[in-house]
């Protein structure tokens, strides 16, 4: 009977221990350990398609919020809240150690809309991103004043590397004079020199034109690489543009060369900067956001 009793008691101490650690258990197991390692949720079956969203390189929890997976980063760290970040890698949670993985879900889950929001930004971020990045080499489509441009290999050419521009009933192509297989560096230093040269040319052809109109004198005009302005200009009459530029229809480069001429009249965004702007180039917001929509290197 004293044995009986006793594995009796024992049982309902197990079943007292499960019952206070049960959030941070996993089920059938005894007692908790001190520092139990977050567990990882797998998404609940359902007959409807589940949306993942952007899942973290280390995520360590999973939770279906209205139909989207959310993976995310969870970890223990000395703050007197919870705390959300969403960044380029997906979502990371922190949370108090007194803090139960049930209310860690439940805070994710009222805000989720919010996080839904911002793992979706970043998603669409990479997608343009993955986009955007050129292809040097054979076949492939660059912009060129708004165009697209193919590069073609594989073409005789003296010296070699030289570069030309045929325009005809197949479309704008760039004749490179590099084997079809050379290195991609090879294929974009010799187009970025042509592109360079290119927007030298017609920057100064635009430059000149739109100062006559506005009455101003450029002292210089040099190309820039700047990441973050697609141009400038110094009191001194001096001028730079990005070179990348030349990737867009001129209408988007006639704005830009007018708002650095603009500069040398207004050194200023002021009312009447943008009156001389549009003296010349009335609808000037569309080129305006159509830069802005492409991040690099800047946005006026």
């Amino acid at each position: 009977m004293r044995g009986s009793f006793a594995r009796g008691l024992k049982r309902i101490v197990d079943s007292l221990q499960r019952g206070l650690f049960d959030d941070d258990a996993a089920p059938g197991h005894g007692t908790a350990s001190a520092a139990p390692a977050p567990p990882t949720l797998s998404a609940p079956p359902s007959a409807a398609p589940v949306d993942e969203l952007l899942r973290h390189p280390r995520a360590s929890r999973e939770l279906v919020v209205d139909g989207r997976l959310i993976a995310f980063r969870f970890a223990r760290a000395r703050r007197r809240s919870i705390g959300f970040v969403v960044d380029g890698d997906g979502l990371s949670v922190r949370a108090p150690k007194w803090v139960t993985l049930r209310e860690v879900d439940a805070a994710v889950r009222e805000k989720g809309a919010w996080i839904r929001a911002r793992l979706d930004e970043q998603r669409e971020r990479r997608r343009r991103e993955a986009a955007a990045r050129q292809r040097w080499q054979d076949g492939a489509s660059l912009p060129y004043l708004g165009r697209p441009l193919t590069i073609v290999l594989g073409v005789e050419a003296a010296p070699a590397e030289a570069v030309a521009l045929i325009d005809d009933a197949a479309g704008p192509r760039l004749r490179v004079g590099l084997p079809r297989d050379a290195a991609e560096e090879r294929v974009r230093d010799a187009v970025q020199s042509w592109l360079q040269r290119e927007a030298r040319r017609v920057f100064a052809a635009r430059v000149d034109h739109f100062a006559t109109l506005l009455g101003v004198r450029v002292t210089r005009l040099a190309l820039s690489s700047a990441a973050t302005r697609w141009g400038s200009a110094n009191a001194n009459g001096a001028i730079r543009l990005h070179w990348r530029l030349i990737q867009h229809p001129f209408a988007t480069i006639d704005y830009v060369v007018v708002h650095e001429l603009a500069h040398l009249r207004e050194m200023n965004h002021s009312a009447r900067f943008w009156k001389v702007v549009a003296s010349v180039v009335p609808d000037y917001e569309v080129a305006r956001r159509s830069l802005r929509d492409d991040r690099a290197p800047g946005a006026l």
